[in-house]
C-alpha cells in the first residue's frame, strides 16, 4: 500500500513516516499544496494524511483534488486549528477522520491501524463482488462456497448433465445459470421450469409440447420447453416432484435425444444440456420407489451440493452488504451504516429459508430504514438495554446517575465481549472510536 503525507512541519512528516513504514507502507512526502498535487497526479495513494493549514493553501483543496482523482483514497486530516466547521467540511468532502496537534503516538497508531484494516476490507469486498458477478451474484468467500465455485469451473465447459442438491433458498437456479453462462452453450437459450408448479398433465405438455387438436382446448400447436431450449440448457427445478410416468418419458428423451410432442406422429431431434435440482434427498425417494434409479444416474453425472447458510455463516455479512446495496438502489435509499447489532442478530438466526429468507429480511429492513441507518425492527433489544425503561418507579431516582450507570455497564460489557480491544467494543455499541473513548474517559 502507498501513503502520502502532506505537512509543512518536517518533524511531523518524520514521525508519520516512521509510523506508516512500521506497517509496511510505501511513503511519499509533500510540504505544500503544489508538491502534493504533483504527486497525486502521478500516483495512486491508499492513504493520505493531510495538514489543514499549509504555507501555500488549504489541505481542504488537496482533499478535494485527491477525492476527485482517487475516490477510494482514505484521507486523515491533521490540524492544530480544529473546529466543528472544519471537521464538517472535511467529512462532507470524504475525509475518514481528523486528529488534532499535538497528537498522541498511541492514538495515531490506532487510527492508522483502523485505516489499514478498512482498506484491506474494502479491497476484499471489491474482489468478492467481482467474483460474485462472475457467478451470477452468488456471493461467498467460505470454503464451502469456494468448493462450489471450483466445481462450476471444472464441469461447466463439458457437455454433461448436472444435479444440484441443497435446501430451499440456497441458490440452485443461480448455480444452474452460472454453469450455463460458463459453458459452450452460453449464447444459446437457458430455459427453467419448476416441476412442482404444475400437475402431471400440464407439466408434460409444457415440457414436450403438443399439436393442434391433441386434446380438448389445444386450439393451436405449442412448442415444448425442451424444444425451446434446443442448443442451450434446460433447468428442471424440484425434479424430485416429477411424477413417475413423466420420469419414464424424460429418461427416454435423455437416452435418445428425441421428443414426440403430444398428438404428433413424428419425433424431433433435440440437443440440450440438462441441469436438474432438488431440495429432497433423492436416495430416500429411490428407496421408496418414488424416483427412478436409472433416471437418477442419468441426471447425476456430476452432483453439486449447495451448503445451507448455517454451514457458511462467515458469508452472512457479505450477503447482507450485497442485498443492502441491491435494495438501496431499487428503493432509492441511501444506506451508509448497518448497525452491528443487526448483523449479530442475523448471525444467530437459524434461517431455514437460507439466502431467500435473508434477502426478504434485508428488503424489509431497507424499506423501513431511516436516516441512512439499517436497524433491525424485529430484533430483541441488544445488551438488555430495555431494562432501564422497564424498571418500575416505586421510589424516586436520579435520572442522570441512573443513565450513567447503564452507560458504564454497557461500556464494560462491550469491553469484556471485545476482550479489551476498544475499537471492537466501539463497533459493538455502534459508536466511532472517538465517541467510545470520550464516553469511557468520563468514568476514568
Amino acid at each position: 500500500m502507498r501513503a502520502l503525507i502532506v505537512d509543512d512541519e518536517q518533524n511531523i512528516r518524520k514521525v508519520l513516516n516512521v509510523l506508516l513504514k512500521e506497517d509496511g507502507l510505501e511513503v511519499y512526502e509533500a510540504s505544500s499544496v503544489i508538491d502534493a498535487n504533483s504527486l497525486i497526479k502521478e500516483n495512486y495513494f491508499d492513504i493520505a494524511i493531510i495538514d489543514l493549514r499549509l504555507s501555500d493553501g488549504s489541505g481542504i483543496d488537496i482533499l478535494r483534488t485527491i477525492k476527485e482523482q482517487n475516490p477510494e483514497t482514505v484521507v486523515l486530516i491533521i490540524t492544530a486549528f480544529a473546529s466543528t466547521e472544519t471537521a464538517i467540511a472535511a467529512m462532507k468532502l470524504g475525509a475518514y477522520d481528523y486528529v488534532t496537534k499535538p497528537f498522541n503516538l498511541d492514538e495515531i497508531r490506532i487510527v492508522l491501524k483502523n485505516i489499514k484494516e478498512k482498506i484491506i476490507l474494502q479491497k476484499k469486498v471489491k474482489e468478492l463482488q467481482q467474483y460474485a458477478d462472475e457467478y451470477q451474484n452468488i456471493t461467498g468467500k467460505s470454503d464451502a462456497m469456494k468448493r462450489v465455485f471450483n466445481m462450476i469451473d471444472k464441469i461447466a465447459p463439458f457437455d454433461t448433465n448436472v444435479l444440484i442438491t441443497g435446501e430451499s433458498g440456497t441458490g440452485k437456479e443461480l448455480v444452474a445459470k452460472a454453469i450455463h453462462n460458463r459453458s459452450i452453450r452460453s449464447d444459446r437459450p437457458f430455459i427453467a421450469i419448476n416441476c412442482a408448479s404444475l400437475p402431471a398433465e400440464l407439466l408434460e405438455s409444457e415440457l414436450f409440447g403438443y399439436t393442434k387438436g391433441a386434446f380438448t382446448g389445444a386450439y393451436a400447436s405449442k412448442r415444448g420447453l425442451i424444444d425451446e431450449a434446443n442448443g442451450g440448457t434446460l433447468f428442471l427445478d424440484e425434479i424430485g416432484e416429477m411424477p413417475l410416468s413423466l420420469q419414464a418419458k424424460l429418461l427416454r428423451f435423455l437416452e435418445e435425444k428425441k421428443i414426440r410432442p403430444i398428438g404428433s406422429s413424428s419425433e424431433i431431434e433435440i440437443d440440450v444440456r440438462i441441469v436438474a435440482a432438488t431440495n429432497k434427498t433423492l436416495n430416500k425417494l429411490l428407496e421408496k420407489g418414488e424416483f427412478r434409479e436409472d433416471l437418477y444416474y442419468r441426471l447425476s453425472t456430476f452432483e453439486i451440493r449447495l451448503p445451507s447458510l448455517r454451514e457458511r455463516k462467515e458469508d452472512i455479512p457479505l450477503l447482507i452488504d450485497h442485498f443492502v446495496k441491491l435494495f438501496s438502489r431499487k428503493f432509492q435509499k441511501d444506506i451508509y451504516r448497518i448497525e452491528p447489532a443487526f448483523v449479530d442478530y442475523i448471525m444467530q438466526q437459524e434461517l431455514k429459508g437460507n439466502v431467500r429468507e435473508l434477502k426478504n429480511i434485508i428488503e424489509k429492513e431497507v424499506i423501513l430504514s431511516e436516516d441512512g441507518h439499517l436497524k433491525c425492527t424485529s430484533c430483541p433489544t441488544v445488551f438488555n438495554q430495555t431494562y432501564a425503561i422497564n424498571t418500575p418507579l416505586e421510589n424516586s431516582i436520579n435520572l442522570n446517575e441512573y443513565l450513567a450507570s447503564v452507560e458504564k455497564e454497557l461500556l464494560n460489557k462491550a469491553l469484556q465481549k471485545a476482550n479489551g480491544v476498544k475499537t471492537k467494543a466501539a463497533e459493538l455499541l455502534g459508536l466511532t472510536f472517538r465517541e467510545f473513548r470520550y464516553r469511557l474517559s468520563k468514568y476514568k
